[in-house]
């Protein structure tokens, strides 16, 4: 069983008298100095450990229901990072065009891909019913005829569930709380003028739901049938969600909707999908959810609501992204200015600039995420100074670590480490300035490798074509 705990990978060690971070026998500044800065490293053996601890986690709190566990490609997507989550046990996720072709350029057969999206083009859509993929998650009310009409061209039955919007507000920041009612994603539970109740096993409730939106698109999907195999209802609630209390209320509300749509048409459901969001750990001493009480809590309350209704389990979906690779991974990165300013009143901050910034890892200025970091490559002083750590962007807001106590001789060429980068950094990196996208580079029992190339000018120039 891995650490769930740890904010960095299992293969990491520090010396405690030089100071020197290694990664599975690689020292933190080999990794440096063989494939330069700043530099994303993804221990790949956490990564299938963690993924197939997910898996065997889920199987063991639903002993009398079938399971499916997805890798949610958007939180970090290569060909070797989909076949090791594959080899575990996983489907994957996908979102765009993007992800779907770089699943199946791994080798990714369709039955264990699904296609999402608030705004899929016919592409897209087109793209995952001839690959024949698991399922396509409609997100809105008139997707049904429009995959309908696609799979018909096709000569093919598409397989789909609709996500809903639950109602229930869990998360972190804003952004990423998404089963609120005002926002982009899913279907809606309740009609607009639903009544004011919060027993949600209340008669009252269950009426509401029966004339909902989503009993609705449900409806839809089944007046298709021809076109379409309605396969599941899907949540999604959040990301970053510490306790399990949000995913039962979640759960608990499909399961009324799947029986009030057996009510409504006769037809069971037979799978949900509770969708994503589990926490880890940013920081030492951040809460990060344990998955294996989470799944026996949710596990026992879809066992009691599908007793309570006479219905037959229902296959039980999740999808993991972050947890599986955010703390697998570490960005390194090399010092450059390091500048004292005076706050007043006696105080100071120091300002330790890095060679990356909010171009690979934008969360701290898009969500105000928090990181620490440290120096690898050697020992520091024990005295520390209040630190911040920044980029090497034209921004003010180009923050890596807001505050930090850092030893107070951190100097220029220091080589820094920055935790719990796996997820979301290099998949929302840009060119802000038109610095290049560092490397990822892999690192398990047997070596280092490239996962994905650095980025070089001659990639930049190569699209910009106008003469």
């Amino acid at each position: 069983m891995p650490d769930i705990t740890r904010i960095w990978p299992q293969g990491v060690q520090f010396d405690t008298n030089s100071g020197i971070a290694s990664d599975r026998g690689y020292s933190c500044e080999q990794l440096a100095q063989q494939y330069g800065t700043p530099l994303y490293v993804m221990d790949t053996v956490d990564v299938a450990e963690r993924a197939n601890y997910f898996v065997r986690t889920v199987q063991e709190a639903f002993v009398n229901a079938t399971t499916h566990v997805s890798f949610a490609g958007k939180a970090f997507l290569s060909k070797e990072i989909a076949r090791i989550v594959t080899e575990q046990g996983m489907y994957v996720d996908t979102c765009t065009w993007g992800e779907m072709k770089i699943a199946l350029a791994a080798g990714i057969p369709g039955r264990k891909l699904v296609l999402h999206g608030n705004n899929k083009t016919d592409d897209e859509i087109r793209l995952a019913i001839e690959n024949d993929f698991d399922k396509i998650v409609i997100d809105e009310p008139h997707e049904p005829e429009r995959i309908a009409r696609i799979a018909h061209e096709l000569g093919k039955r598409a397989r789909v569930m609709v996500r809903v919007t639950v109602g229930v507000h869990a998360g972190g920041h804003e952004y990423i709380s998404t089963a609120h009612e005002d926002q982009k994603f899913g279907i809606s539970l309740l009609p607009a003028d639903h009544s004011d109740v919060s027993d949600i096993q209340s008669a009252q409730f269950f009426d509401d739901v029966a004339h909902g939106p989503a009993v609705h698109a449900l409806h839809s999907c089944l007046e298709l049938s021809h076109d379409l195999e309605l396969v599941g209802i899907h949540s999604h609630i959040g990301s970053q969600i510490h306790d399990a209390d949000a995913f039962i209320e979640a759960a608990q509300r499909v399961m009324v909707l799947r029986r009030a749509f057996y009510a409504t048409d006769g037809y069971v459901v037979p799978e949900i999908d509770l969708g994503g969001g589990y926490s880890v750990a940013y920081v030492e001493g951040d809460a990060s959810m344990d998955i294996r009480e989470t799944m026996e809590r949710i596990a026992q309350a879809i066992k009691l609501d599908s007793t309570r209704a006479g219905l037959p389990l229902p296959i039980v979906s999740f999808e993991p992204g972050r947890w599986i690779v955010a703390p697998a991974g570490y960005t390194l990165y090399r010092v450059g200015t390091v500048k004292t300013v005076d706050l007043g009143e006696g105080k100071q901050r120091v300002y330790v600039s890095v060679d990356g910034g909010m171009s690979d890892n934008i969360r701290p200025a898009l969500y105000g995420a928090q990181y620490t970091a440290r120096i690898v490559n050697r020992q520091g002083s024990h005295d520390t100074i209040s630190a911040r750590i920044v980029g090497s962007h034209c921004e003010s807001g180009d923050i890596v670590v807001h505050d930090i106590a850092l030893p107070s001789d951190v100097k220029r060429g220091d080589l820094l480490a920055v935790p719990v980068t796996g997820a979301y950094g290099r998949t929302m990196a840009s060119n802000y300035n038109q610095l290049l996208r560092p490397a990822v580079v892999a690192v398990d029992n047997n070596g280092t490798h490239v996962m994905i190339r650095r980025e070089t000018v001659d990639d930049l120039l190569s699209l910009d074509v106008s003469e």
